[in-house]
């Protein structure tokens, strides 16, 4: 075996079961989920305010695509950082506790994205959406939903989704990440 296939192997990305595939149908899953929360609340969330933060018109189904590919993309970010040694290690890492110790790789990999779920939400629409808005000056999205409740709910549904779409797709059991905080 060469080098190359040793590193593909090493994350998943050979096969159909690797880290990209899951992570994808893991954020367009959870893109959606969190679409349904947000059209249940405010279906103009869906069909005006994303369109409107890129200055486009909102006409048929554009915000949810719009929506849909921020969650691919989202779920891409979430998959290579969950990967890389440092945080898969923490993942697997076998604590010494009770409770913990009990939980499975998919339970765990759920709570991690349960976290990538706040942390987008504290991101992208708390500090760099009002920030893109003033910058291409559409009024448009004006009225997105930043720092409501439902917008928070609906990032950690989205994280959430994502990590079990990720665990249940992808295989990181052969993934020997060593120990994670050790230099």
């Amino acid at each position: 075996m060469s080098a190359e296939s040793d590193t593909q192997s090493a994350v998943g990305i050979e096969n159909l079961s690797g880290w990209p595939i899951g992570s994808a149908l893991g954020g367009a899953i959870g893109a959606l989920a969190f679409g349904l929360l947000m059209w249940v609340y405010d279906p103009d969330t869906v069909s005006a305010a994303i369109p409107g933060i890129y200055g486009l018109d909102p006409v048929g189904v554009v915000g949810w695509g719009i929506h849909i590919v921020h969650g691919i993309l989202l779920g891409l970010l979430f998959g290579l950082l969950v990967t890389r040694n440092v945080f898969l290690g923490v993942i697997m890492t076998s604590p010494e506790t009770g409770a913990l110790s009990r939980t499975g790789l998919t339970l765990r990999l759920i709570g991690a994205g349960f976290v990538f779920g706040l942390a987008i939400w504290a991101i992208l629409p708390l500090l760099v959406l009002p920030v893109w808005i003033e910058a291409i000056g559409t009024g448009t999205a004006t009225e997105f939903p930043t720092t409501a409740i439902e917008s928070m709910l609906g990032h950690v549904i989205f994280g959430s989704v994502l990590g079990l779409v990720f665990a249940l797709v992808t295989d990181l059991r052969s993934r020997s990440p060593g120990t994670p905080l050790e230099g």
